[in-house]
């Protein structure tokens, strides 16, 4: 027969994992900095609609257009023009992502964890969260300080039930007719963790 365990241990195991788990919460909010829209300058959106959450799905993007920013003046001059030309040149009710992440390491909130994107079309925007790396990864990577916030702010995303713990990593390319998020960037995202291999299709 098996020891029994008596129910003190049980207990100091079950205190330690809650521990381990909020340590983990900790670490993840730690790693990254994240601007909020009334720090950056965000225009108010016109409309918003609620994200139910957990979200399935993860997607990657480069925003091509402008390329890297590598402090946080410059990235929040990036992303105000993201999100003009976003709402003014394609009518959208405000910037596509959920979040942007600069060359530095700051992560700027888009509409956030709780508001639907307009970041993979239709069928993926009420079922993801879009992460927009700034810059053009067709030919380089981002810095490895946006890479190390980009893969907290995920992990952050499932510490705080906004992402299922099983989630699902795209690239852009994978589920809409782009290039996005770039040759080279593409490559490292297909070895990130819950990467899984899609080849888009009209849907």
């Amino acid at each position: 027969m098996g020891k029994i365990v008596p129910f003190c241990v049980w207990i100091g195991i079950a205190f330690l994992m809650t521990c381990v788990r909020t340590m983990d919460t900790a670490v993840a909010e730690s790693e990254i900095n994240i601007i909020s829209r009334a720090e950056w300058g965000a225009r108010p959106p016109k409309s918003r609609v609620n994200m139910t959450s957990p979200v399935p799905y993860v997607i990657i993007h480069h925003s091509y257009e402008p390329d890297v920013c590598l402090n946080r003046s410059q990235c929040e001059k990036y992303v105000r023009g993201i999100q003009n030309f976003h709402m003014d040149t394609r009518g959208w009710d405000d910037i596509g992502y959920n979040f942007l992440v600069g060359g530095s390491g700051d992560v700027f909130e888009g509409r956030g964890w709780d508001v639907v994107g307009a970041q993979a079309g239709p069928d993926w925007n009420s079922r993801s969260i879009g992460i927009c790396f700034i810059g053009n990864f067709t030919d380089k990577l981002p810095p490895k300080e946006a890479i190390s916030a980009g893969k907290a702010l995920i992990l952050l995303g499932v510490e705080k039930k906004k992402v299922v713990t099983n989630y699902t990593l795209y690239g852009h390319r994978q589920v809409r007719p782009t290039e996005c998020p770039g040759n080279e960037f593409f490559k490292l995202v297909t070895q990130w963790d819950h990467w899984k291999p899609r080849n888009y299709t009209a849907e």
